[in-house]
């Protein structure tokens, strides 16, 4: 508890109800939180009130509070637009910011004669030539990439003049990717036209080289220069080639970023995952992601996010996409347009082609997150999406699911399946045979098999394993009314464990998700929708397996209880030491004698039953 919380409390509800930035400090004065209010006043007193509604990042952030400044301003839109430049000068510890850690990239051009240019990341060559710098270097190494590629400029480490005409062509040179100096296919001038013709397609794009380039075959074929024109109307086909292949991922908006977060909550430190597409031209162009802490609000992380990728950026796109709702998004999109000098529109897409890219961000979103944290991309998309569409605090990591088999009222069991970070865990598998009754009751047999499963949870949760470990969540398969029959047996016993149903439609596959208010449609949810038909159908596999098993042994027991002498005690022994009636059956008077409880005259009894 913080010694000074009375007077921080003190303090805060002197505060105007105006506008404002307010600084939290330690006891080191330095500067540990800053944060835009609307009314300063009820914004920091929210801080020193009841702690009990706080995130645990906000009370650890309280706990260290010595003091704090503020400062007022005419508006929140001022507010903002000072917070932003307050947070990227002293970088508060527990401000959300995006590290930028891959710094600038440069095109180098070097010039010993015959040309070349790679990527680097700093100017060491006060002699060479440098063009940028450039923001995304995975971007800029893919268009070297491309450049290269359409304009035969060697990619090896070959040197030239030294290494000109001294060897044979490599692969490149055979598919068109390389014009093989080493092999004294094409000159000096040549060469360094091309490369000239490479940077000029980086740093101005396809369209105004393919312009220039068509006007030169054009010359060259009015000229009577046949081998130029056919060289150049080559060098015009890579272009179109590479260029059709990029726009594999297109954007039906001109230029735009699209935002989309994934969580994890496996182990003690979840993490999340921040992806950003790029477009321009209609086409993707680039792409990073940012591996943070697992925020306990996403509404506020979204809108943080935001703020500080566009504050490490110098251009920002005319519309921004995102996958979930932003704090204060009017807010952040006037500060936006500001930054861009035009209107910038925030925008949460629902349907057609904008979702669909919304819904391709989250995936690689999931697939660096799953890279991280090494699982699979689409268990942790399915489950950040499952999540997200109960609404859970976190994606879960253990899901139980229960299910109900019998025949006609007979031989009543029950299956319990386990899925950690969205796969199956058969180890935690749990079988249940129904005991408080008899007969057909569904709503009664899962709540048997949930007050017995909780009731070994109180027994054994000091292991945390096994029974001793509550679910993150709990799917049964049945629909409210199965709901319904459980939530006061959780009641009951004091837990408070996210608990739905699996609703099947008329031909027995899933179709939506049961809760006590009602029925959730998956919708577009496609990935959690498979992860909820994969754990139904495993279930009712596991239960109905089970229910089987019962069955036979059930018809079994039945035909060694028919003989003489031989109940229900004496059956289950015959069957454990001989394991199958045929073995029974095959086995002599005084095999049959030795085993535990039996005796001469029921030995001679089960033998003349399979003899006579």
């Amino acid at each position: 508890m913080n010694e000074r919380m009375g007077y921080l409390r003190k303090k805060a509800m002197s505060l105007p109800l105006t506008p404002g930035v307010y600084i939290m400090k330690n006891k080191s004065k330095e500067i540990i939180y800053i944060g835009k209010a609307k009314a300063l006043k009820n914004r920091v007193s929210q801080y020193f009130g009841s702690q009990n509604n706080h995130t645990l990042k906000v009370r650890k952030m309280v706990e260290n509070v010595d003091d704090f400044d503020f400062i007022l301003c005419d508006s929140e839109f001022e507010a903002l637009v000072l917070e932003c430049s307050l947070i990227k000068q002293h970088t508060p510890k527990y401000n959300i910011l995006l590290k930028d850690d891959k710094g600038y990239s440069y095109i180098k051009i070097e010039n010993g004669g015959w040309k070349n240019f790679r990527v680097v990341f700093q100017r060491d060559d006060e002699k060479a030539k440098y063009i940028g710098p450039y923001m995304s270097s995975a971007g800029l190494s893919a268009a070297v990439d491309r450049a290269k590629k359409i304009f035969g400029i060697p990619q090896c480490n070959k040197r030239f003049p030294a290494e000109y005409g001294k060897s044979r062509p490599c692969l490149n040179h055979a598919i068109g990717q390389c014009s093989a100096p080493c092999a004294g296919k094409i000159t000096r001038e040549q060469h360094n036209i091309n490369v000239d013709r490479a940077l000029e397609f980086i740093t101005h794009g396809s369209e105004k080289v393919i312009r220039e380039l068509t006007e030169k075959r054009m010359q060259a074929s009015e000229n009577e220069e046949y081998e130029k024109a056919a060289s150049i109307r080559d060098t015009i086909r890579a272009i179109n080639r590479i260029s059709d292949s990029q726009k594999v991922v297109a954007a039906p908006v001109k230029e735009q970023d699209v935002f989309a977060v994934v969580t994890a909550s496996q182990g003690l430190n979840p993490k999340a995952c921040l992806s950003v597409l790029r477009f321009e031209n209609y086409r993707l162009f680039d792409s990073e992601h940012f591996i943070i802490d697992l925020p306990e609000d996403m509404s506020a992380a979204r809108y943080e996010f935001i703020r500080s990728y566009y504050s490490m950026r110098d251009k920002v796109p005319p519309r921004i996409a995102v996958d979930g709702e932003v704090e204060d998004s009017d807010l952040l999109s006037e500060w936006l347009s500001s930054l861009a000098g035009r209107k910038v529109t925030i925008a949460l897409p629902q349907r057609g082609e904008q979702h669909s890219l919304v819904e391709m961000c989250r995936s690689n979103a999931a697939e660096k997150l799953a890279l991280y944290m090494g699982r699979t991309g689409k268990s942790t998309a399915a489950l950040d999406e499952l999540g997200q569409m109960l609404g859970l605090s976190r994606p879960p990591e253990f899901i139980e699911s229960y299910d109900i088999s019998h025949t006609a009222g007979t031989n009543n069991v029950a299956g319990m399946v386990v899925f950690r970070n969205g796969l199956p865990c058969k180890k935690a598998y749990k079988r249940f045979s129904i005991k408080g009754f008899s007969g057909q009751d569904d709503y009664a047999s899962m709540a048997e098999v949930m007050d017995r499963r909780l009731t070994e949870y109180e027994q054994n949760k000091d292991s945390g394993e096994g029974f001793g470990r509550l679910p993150d969540l709990i799917l049964l398969d049945g629909g409210q009314g199965q709901v319904n029959a459980v939530l006061p047996v959780l009641k009951a016993h004091g837990i408070n464990v996210p608990l739905f149903g699996l609703v099947k439609d008329s031909h027995h596959r899933t179709r939506a998700v049961a809760a006590s208010g009602g029925e959730i449609s998956f919708t577009s949810k496609r990935a959690a929708f498979t992860l909820c038909s994969t754990i139904q159908e495993e279930v009712h596999r596991y239960s109905v397996a089970y229910h089987h098993t019962k069955n036979r042994k059930s018809a079994v027991s039945t035909t060694l209880t028919r003989i003489d002498g031989v109940g229900e005690t004496r059956a289950k022994a015959l069957l454990k030491h001989f394991k199958t009636v045929k073995a029974i059956s095959e086995a002599t008077e005084e095999e049959l004698s030795e085993v535990k409880g039996m005796n001469k005259n029921a030995a001679k009894a089960v033998y003349e039953a399979f003899h006579s």
